[in-house]
């Protein structure tokens, strides 16, 4: 299995944060979820990332230059 990125950014001046599992330049469509998430898919629908908008609530520290991050690689058995 090849190597797997996800990138990350955070857009403090739009307050949204976006979640790359792909290369960004294939995004083809984007859907609205109603959670305050857009889905960011390929042209053959599948989803390839998302933003959250409204990410940070009022009065967070805008200034930090990181967030802390919590990464955990679960494993699933094949059917």
């Amino acid at each position: 299995m090849g190597k797997k990125e996800i990138k990350i950014y955070f857009d403090p001046q739009g307050n949204t944060l976006s979640v790359w599992f792909d290369n960004p330049r294939k995004e083809y469509l984007c859907e609205e979820t109603g959670a305050e998430v857009i889905l960011v898919k390929d042209k053959k629908g599948k989803v390839i990332g998302f933003e959250k908008l409204n990410f940070l609530k009022k009065g967070f520290p805008i200034g930090k230059k990181s967030f802390p991050v919590k990464t955990e690689i679960l494993q699933t058995k094949a059917a």
